[in-house]
């Protein structure tokens, strides 16, 4: 691979309302030819649900002969058509949470699996994905929502044990699962309560950004809110 193309950002889940605006900031901060978004709509198409999609947009990008130095993954899901998150453990479907699992934990898992490898070995270098305050175990005080928290606890234990993998090649990359707050998406407007402090997908993009551009490697591992305030486990 050739080494004296200048670094690139990238973003997964280019087409949802939090990746849409991250794209826009880091265009408007690099330019259009610094910056790469992927979806299932995108040239290469990414789906979660199909590794190979995966590996050959890992494979186009090192193709290309650019390093990134900032993956981002927006991607996940909470509710689809005949399900919504779970108010108890009476309406818990073993497909529905499979589903959740897929999409929430074992995706990005897979897109760490195929992108981590890109980042260099020397460098400052990201792997930021967008996990949840309600995977905190240890912030749990209402229940429910069985699926989506579950799935993103364990987005967040394979984020914590990448990192550590990550750091035995690249003592200089960060490997983190950031907390967005309530953003007015079509993921949470459906549950989005009164008195939240909603943001726009635009102020969530430059929080998530600023969180990212002040971390350093002793904070791979962790798991942070768009504040960059440190989540419970």
């Amino acid at each position: 691979m050739t080494t004296d193309h200048p670094p690139i950002n990238i973003v997964l889940g280019a087409s949802g309302g939090i990746g849409e605006a991250v794209m826009a900031e880091l265009t408007a901060l690099h330019g259009p030819d610094r910056v790469l978004g992927l979806s299932r709509s995108t040239g290469p198409a990414i789906d979660l649900l199909k590794e190979e999609t995966i590996a050959a947009a890992a494979a186009q990008v090192k193709a290309m002969g650019h390093r990134p130095d900032l993956v981002f993954d927006a991607t996940g899901v909470l509710s689809w058509p005949g399900h919504a998150p779970e108010k108890s453990w009476r309406s818990l479907d073993p497909d529905d949470m499979a589903m959740a699992f897929r999409i929430n934990a074992a995706g990005p898992a897979l897109i760490m699996k195929h992108f981590l490898p890109l980042l260099p070995r020397t460098g400052r270098a990201v792997f930021a994905t967008l996990s949840a305050r309600v995977g905190s175990i240890g912030d749990n005080r209402i229940g429910g929502w069985y699926a989506y928290r579950a799935s993103k606890a364990a987005l967040n234990q394979l984020v914590r044990c990448a990192s550590i993998e990550l750091a035995r090649t690249r003592k200089d990359a960060i490997c983190v699962a950031l907390h967005p707050g309530t953003v007015a998406t079509p993921l949470s407007d459906p549950f989005a309560k009164q008195g939240l402090n909603v943001q726009t997908p635009q102020q969530s993009a430059r929080r998530l950004l600023q969180v990212i551009k002040t971390l350093t490697p002793a904070d791979t591992g962790g798991f942070f809110d768009h504040l960059g305030k440190p989540i419970p486990w």
